[in-house]
């Protein structure tokens, strides 16, 4: 699929591409709309509508990625719901032979999410995928979430990366098309984010289910 070559760096999403969507989905799109629904004493539909109308109102801005917004947003207790269902949060079973094929290989590993810090450090801590990464960029950090060019420019300065020589991989298409736009040279989706979720389709990227499909060419290089 890829001359890896051509490849020094790799650039990996998080939620959905290394981790399962699940958790994400879960909170956002049930457990929050039954929170609120408790707390203000109104009919579950009516929170649903609620949310869905506020996550409309920011989504693809850093705010709709921000913990601290939404917990001023529908005045609930964001963080300490993540931690109640935080044995929840389970990596893909399939990245950490990924990650350790990268570095047998020699590529170095960058996460680029757009996970706010307190999220992030909860899923590190559940989970052992900071021993396959070698170094770690939240979007909070650059001030531009990863749909903006501004978000890429300061990747690549921190961390002094050719982005023609970098593979990124996502989830999301409207991400991998911003990186594509921002001058990464390769761009691979995840087909599979949420493992209780049919498969999704890509039409302008290649993309797989299964990183044991990238591991016979990695360990040829």
């Amino acid at each position: 699929m890829f001359d890896w070559d051509t490849i020094d760096t790799v650039l990996l999403d998080m939620d959905g591409t290394l981790l399962d969507l699940h958790f994400d989905n879960h909170f956002w799109l049930t457990l929050v709309p039954q929170q609120l629904s408790l707390q203000r004493g109104i009919s579950p539909q009516a929170a649903q509508n609620l949310v869905e109308l506020a996550y409309k109102k920011v989504h693809g801005t850093l705010d709709w990625y921000c913990l601290d917004y939404w917990q001023q947003e529908l005045g609930l207790d964001i963080l300490t719901l993540h931690y109640s269902i935080a044995e929840r949060i389970q990596l893909r079973q399939d990245s950490m032979p990924f990650l350790q094929a990268l570095g047998d290989a020699n590529k170095k590993r960058i996460l680029f999410t757009n996970a706010h810090p307190k999220s992030l450090n909860l899923k590190l801590e559940h989970t052992e995928l900071a021993s396959g990464l070698d170094a770690i960029l939240s979007s909070h950090e650059s001030g531009y979430p990863k749909e903006h060019p501004e978000f890429w420019r300061h990747g690549f300065e921190k961390f002094n990366l050719d982005p023609a020589r970098c593979l990124f991989i996502d989830d999301s298409e409207v991400i991998l098309a911003a990186s594509r736009r921002a001058g990464v040279g390769h761009q691979l989706g995840i087909m599979n984010p949420d493992s209780k979720k049919p498969n999704q389709v890509f039409t302008d990227f290649p993309a797989i289910d299964d990183y044991h499909l990238l591991l016979l060419d990695l360990h040829s290089t």
